[in-house]
């Protein structure tokens, strides 16, 4: 394993005289490619208790139980593709300055093609130092095991935001949202904090899309363009809108 410092999203250089649009997602995009989600009906949590296998004190009291629980996800992962939805949206990049803010701790934004993904919750093909929290490693593989450690001789833990834990890139997060021309929202009902606050930062007047199957109701915002599709069929009537928002 290779360390790697500091920040772990890719960002591209800034193209000139595009618009800058801004996607925040979460499970929903990801669950065409098969990743099942927490916190839908059969989710992740109908098998495990939450606070045993994503807290601080989970990681304490069985710290095999956790790592299994990271390395079933992870080996689910390998096994899934990037939906049309992520591809569709690595292909925004053609004409817009595309920058990604995702809930979700998979990769996928990355193997569609997206080439500037800020990860808020963490990454699950990382690890990092329990010591040093700047020492972030990629995980060959789906397994991190117990006796792999950082190179300060520390246990290495999953490069994910517990419950209880700070949301770091929050403030990056909130920048980015503060310079969009466009906002697209999908596959969150933008009831979960701190994420949900973002919108808030949002320049006012942009256009704000909200893609999702279900009704998504955001306070303080009446005037949304929803578009009520699963995140490929969705992203797909996302590109005609914006298509006719630039002629």
């Amino acid at each position: 394993m290779q360390g790697k410092h500091g920040r772990t999203s890719r960002v591209c250089p800034e193209p000139e005289n595009m618009k800058k649009l801004v996607v925040l997602s979460g499970a929903g995009m990801s669950a065409e490619s098969g990743l099942r989600t927490f916190r839908d009906m059969g989710g992740l949590w109908e098998e495990y208790d939450v606070y045993e296998v994503a807290s601080p004190a989970g990681w304490a009291k069985d710290r095999a139980l956790v790592l299994k629980f990271y390395n079933e996800r992870r080996k689910q992962l390998l096994e899934s593709s990037p939906n049309r939805g992520h591809l569709g949206l690595a292909e925004l990049e053609k004409d817009f300055e595309v920058r990604i803010i995702t809930q979700n701790i998979d990769d996928l934004h990355e193997r569609a093609g997206s080439t500037s993904v800020l990860h808020l919750h963490g990454e699950l093909r990382k690890s990092r130092s329990m010591v040093d929290p700047d020492l972030i490693y990629d995980i060959e593989g789906w397994e991190l095991n117990e006796g792999e450690l950082c190179e300060k001789g520390s246990q290495l833990r999953p490069h994910v935001v517990w419950f209880g834990e700070p949301v770091t890139a929050f403030e990056e997060a909130a920048g980015i949202v503060s310079r969009a021309d466009i906002l697209v929202i999908i596959g969150t009902s933008m009831n979960v904090y701190p994420a949900a606050g973002l919108i808030d930062y949002a320049p006012a007047g942009i256009p704000i899309y909200v893609i999702d199957p279900n009704e998504v109701f955001i306070p303080g915002y009446p005037r949304l363009h929803v578009i009520r599709k699963k995140a490929g069929e969705g992203i797909a009537d996302l590109i005609n809108e914006l298509q006719k928002l630039e002629q």
